[in-house]
Parts: C-alpha cells; sequence; structure tokens
C-alpha cells in the first residue's frame, strides 16, 4: 500500500500547482522551437562548409580549429552567467537581446572577408547561444505552471535539442551543395525575425522578484572553472593524454572550487547553493550529465565508424546518421505519459538507463561491415538518453523554484557540456587504447596513433601492403569501438541503478 502512495504521488500529472496553459503559451513554445533549433544545429553546422570556408579565406590551422571551436566554448562558458542574468533582469528581455545578437553575428558570419571575422562572428553567436538556451527553458517553466504540461512541454524542448544537432551537419551539405558557405549562417534569419517580432506578443515577461546585486566576480570565476576543463576533455578525446591537457583540467576544476566557496559566501550569489537544496535538483543535473556522457560519448565512434570503417562519404555518413534520430521524437512523449499515468519517474528513468546500456550492448556485436547493426544501435542508444534529459529536465525545473528557473537551466546546460566532453575523451581514451594494442607492432608509428592516420598510409602503399593496413586499422578501430561501448554500458546500468535507488520518492511539485 505504501509503494502504490509513493508511485502515485511521484507522477508530475498533479494539477494543484498553476494553471494550465492555453492556446497562446502553446503557440509561444512553438516559436521558441526554431531558435532552440538553429543554435543547437551551430554546434554541428560547419562539418561541411569547411572546405569551402578554408577554400574562400585560407585560414592557418590554427585559426581553422577556432572557427570550430570558439561557438562552443563561448557558449559553455556563459551559460551559467546569462542564466542568472536572466534571473535578474527578465528571461525575455535576455532572450530578445541574445536573438538579436545572433541574428547579427549570423549575417556577419555569412559574410565575414577573414578568418578573424569569422572567428569573431562565431563567438558572438555562443554569446547568443548562452542567453537562447536558459532563457527558452526557464520561460517553459514560467509558462507552464501545470506540471503535466510542462512535462509535455519540456519533452518536445529536449527531442528539438537533440534533433537539432543531427540536422545541423545534414543541412550544411545541402546548403553548401547548391549556395555557397554563408548560406548556412543565413537559414538563422528568419527564425530570429521571427522571434522578436511574436515574441514581446507571445512571451510573458518574468525574473526573481528579489534577486540581489549581480555578483560580477562570480562571472571570470564560472567562465575559468568551465573552460579549462572543457577544452582538456576535448583535447584528450583528440589528441589523447598529455600534461598540458591534464593541467588545464586541473586549472579549471581550482578555479570550479574557488567559484563554488564564492556562491557559498557571497551575499547575493550567481548561483544559489538553495538550488541544490531543492528536493531531488542535484540528483538531475547529476544524472543529466552522465546522459550527456552517454550520448557523446557514442557519438565520438560512430560518426568516424560511418565514414573510416564502412567508407561513406561525409555527407552520406550524415545522411544515414539521421535514421536513429527518427524513434527520438516518440520516446520523451512516451516517458512524459508514463509518468502522467502513475507510473514512478524512478521506473522511467531507470528504464531510460537500461535501454541506453541495451544500444551499447549492441554495439559490441558490430563487425567492420555492421551498417544496420550499429544504426540500430544508436537509435536504441539516443532513445534511452532522451527518456532521460527530458525526465531529469523536468525533474530540476520541477524542484527549481520559478525565480531561479534560469539559473537552474544554466546548471543543467553546463552539466550537459561537462558530460558531453567527458563522455568523448574517457570514452575515446578507452578505444583509443585498444585501437592502439590491437595494430600490428610491426606498422608505421603514424598508423598506430588513429585510423585516419593508418588509412592514408594504407593508400601509398602498393597493393596488398595498403590493403592489409587498411584492413587491420579498421578491424583495430572496431574493437577500440567495441572496447569503449562495454565501458559506456557498465556505467549506464550503474546510472539505472543508481537512478532507482535516488529517484524514488522523489516528486515534482
Amino acid at each position: 500500500m505504501t509503494n502504490s502512495t509513493h508511485t502515485s504521488t511521484d507522477t508530475s500529472a498533479d494539477t494543484s500547482a498553476g494553471p494550465r496553459a492555453g492556446r497562446r503559451e502553446w503557440t509561444a513554445l512553438g516559436v521558441l522551437m526554431l531558435p532552440l533549433l538553429l543554435v543547437s544545429m551551430d554546434v554541428s553546422v560547419l562539418y561541411f562548409a569547411v572546405p569551402a570556408i578554408s577554400a574562400d579565406l585560407e585560414p592557418s590551422g590554427a585559426q581553422q580549429l577556432w572557427i570550430f571551436d570558439v561557438y562552443g566554448f563561448v557558449l559553455a562558458g556563459l551559460l551559467m552567467t546569462m542564466g542568472s542574468l536572466g534571473d535578474r533582469f527578465g528571461r525575455r528581455r535576455l532572450l530578445l537581446v541574445g536573438a538579436a545578437a545572433f541574428g547579427a553575428a549570423s549575417l556577419m558570419a555569412a559574410y565575414a572577408d577573414s578568418a578573424e571575422t569569422l572567428i569573431a562572428a562565431r563567438a558572438v553567436l555562443g554569446i547568443g547561444g548562452a542567453t537562447l538556451l536558459p532563457s527558452t527553458m526557464a520561460l517553459l517553466r514560467t509558462m507552464f505552471t501545470d506540471p503535466g504540461q510542462r512535462a509535455k512541454a519540456i519533452g518536445l524542448w529536449s527531442g528539438v535539442m537533440t534533433a537539432g544537432v543531427a540536422l545541423g551537419s545534414v543541412m550544411s551539405g545541402v546548403l553548401v551543395e547548391y549556395f555557397w558557405w554563408g548560406s548556412v549562417f543565413l537559414v538563422n534569419l528568419p527564425a530570429m525575425v521571427l522571434l522578436l517580432v511574436l515574441g514581446p506578443v507571445l512571451l510573458p515577461e518574468s525574473r526573481d522578484p528579489a534577486p540581489g546585486r549581480f555578483d560580477l566576480p562570480s562571472v571570470p570565476l564560472s567562465m575559468a572553472a568551465v573552460l579549462p576543463v572543457i577544452y582538456g576533455l576535448k583535447e584528450i578525446a583528440v589528441e589523447g593524454v598529455h600534461a598540458e591537457y591534464v593541467v588545464s583540467i586541473a586549472v579549471g576544476l581550482l578555479f570550479a572550487a574557488l567559484f563554488v566557496h564564492r556562491q557559498r559566501t557571497a551575499r547575493s550569489p550567481m548561483i544559489s547553493p538553495a538550488l541544490f537544496r531543492g528536493h531531488g535538483f542535484a540528483p538531475a543535473v547529476v544524472l543529466n550529465l552522465v546522459a550527456s556522457f552517454g550520448m557523446m560519448g557514442s557519438a565520438y565512434f560512430t560518426t568516424q565508424y560511418l565514414q573510416s570503417v564502412l567508407g561513406k562519404s561525409a555527407l552520406e555518413a550524415a545522411l544515414w546518421a539521421l535514421l536513429p534520430s527518427v524513434p527520438i521524437g516518440m520516446t520523451a512523449p512516451l516517458a512524459t505519459a508514463l509518468v502522467q499515468k502513475g507510473v514512478n519517474r524512478a521506473y522511467v528513468v531507470t528504464a531510460g538507463f537500461a535501454i541506453a546500456a541495451a544500444g551499447y550492448a549492441l554495439l559490441l556485436l558490430a563487425g567492420t561491415d555492421s551498417l544496420w547493426l550499429v544504426l540500430a544501435a544508436c537509435g536504441v542508444l539516443a532513445s534511452g538518453m532522451v527518456v532521460v534529459v527530458s525526465q531529469m529536465t523536468e525533474l530540476a525545473l520541477g524542484a527549481a523554484p520559478a525565480e531561479r528557473a534560469g539559473s537552474a537551466s544554466s546548471l543543467l546546460e553546463t552539466g550537459g557540456e561537462f558530460g558531453g566532453a567527458l563522455g568523448m575523451a574517457v570514452l575515446g581514451s578507452i578505444g583509443t587504447a585498444v585501437y592502439r594494442h590491437d595494430v600490428p607492432a610491426s606498422a608505421p608509428a603514424a598508423a598506430r596513433e588513429t585510423l585516419g592516420g593508418a588509412l592514408a598510409l594504407a593508400d601509398q602503399l602498393p597493393g596488398r601492403a595498403g590493403d592489409a593496413l587498411a584492413a587491420a586499422a579498421r578491424e583495430a578501430f572496431t574493437s577500440g569501438m567495441q572496447g569503449a561501448a562495454a565501458a559506456g554500458a557498465v556505467l549506464l546500468v550503474g546510472s539505472a541503478v543508481a537512478a532507482s535507488m535516488t529517484l524514488r520518492r522523489i516528486r515534482v511539485k
């Protein structure tokens, strides 16, 4: 009898929390989805545009890396700052300012005549993205006060966010094929104009009524905590473990400790420690981080598998990679429906982790010619992770006070950035170690470093020698993917157990 009571009260279907949203709020949600989609697409939108950009602007190697990375670095570094600013000065106001900045930077990027200009434009795009992401999530919290409706809205938010990353690379391929590279940025403009026109009409303004003074010292501390860690983890995923990257992570963790100390002692902290006293908020942030770890850790291998093992072109690989995203649109609403029908949230999240672990388990069966198996594994993995992300987002926002919705949203997003970078670094390092162990010791040093290096060398070798090296490298990479998948499956099974134990008695108000 006691268990059934907990099961029923653990749903988000409790309608006592606030009035139900009407047509205006759902229309506003549709308006918010467009900029959200474009912000998430900008993570991968340069995938196919780089060759054309390189031919036109002739960037150096370092400049090309900054063109790629500066957007994500600025976005991650400013999320907490922008979430706190939205709580203090108004989430709609910040959203509209961010939309204007994002649109202006898109125009600047589209017509950039130098690598430096493009890097600067991408940095401003990151600033705009950092305002848009927490603002959209915080506005969901204030527009949808009924927990059941809020859960549905967050499910849509999660699906659009996930789909945007997958769509970005495909859209860039199509646009570059038929237009010029600047068109990948111009597609942002109509959505931002629409938001600027309809936002003031449809979106309510909301802010913390008693926010206190904005804590300026927390801004550089938060960036110094986030950026070195993200940088170190991403470089370890690509280059391997080197002293400078470990030092970068250590420096970031030191500043993270200083940032936490500042938040605990400041009179008006950027991120109130009271957020973590909300019932369920801290577990939601941690489990959301783990979900991002699992998602990005798998993507690191599967994208290379499609291109370098199966030999697909970049555009072919991106098109094939769209297939696993098809079930994502159904899984988050299904999870929400189950919770609203009385299924304990802990069981739904546990099932999400278990499904994602099954996706990793499927990767253990992959060979060097397993297109459909790998796509199925990616679909299963992504479906499980979207269940977790949507439910943890709903749990965190429900546990956070409405006046701190921006800060809560920014913490979730920052945790997701950490989780993604950590997934690529940890699982990437495991896969690389297995690859280097399995590549024949007689292979040249470059071939033992990466699959790309091995295939490049194989093209230069005559006849059977080149074929043998390529085949051995592909086998070794597939073994590395299997090793990483085994580690990912173990982590997600452990997370399923932790979610079951931690979330069972947590309910959203």
